[in-house]
């Protein structure tokens, strides 16, 4: 089960958050890029690498991991960039979390 959370506009305080638990290449893009939204999707790591990729495919978003969740069952996948882009890569994701249907 995935949790997937959207915020649009985020406040500087968040900002400030999540840049605590990202890695200092990352945090230099931040600062170098606009960014009206980010996603988050709470998995497991190996769906982490999947809909990292599917996103940065289906949109123009930068995704990163954060530091800060269980590495041996849970992680967290940021999606960051301009509000239709990340909303586009958040639906992708939610899409492929679906069962297939055979």
């Amino acid at each position: 089960m995935h949790m997937m959370r959207v915020i649009n506009a985020p406040q500087e305080n968040i900002m400030d958050m999540l840049t605590r638990r990202i890695a200092p290449h990352t945090r230099k893009w931040i600062e170098a890029n606009p960014i009206s939204a980010i996603g988050f999707v709470q998995t497991s790591v190996p769906d982490l690498f999947y809909y990292a990729d599917l996103a940065g495919k289906t949109a123009n978003v930068y995704t990163v991991e954060l530091f800060g969740s269980c590495p041996q069952t849970t992680t967290t996948l940021a999606v960051l960039g301009e509000t239709s882009a990340v909303r586009m890569a958040m639906a992708a994701i939610e899409a492929a979390a679906q069962p297939a249907a055979f």
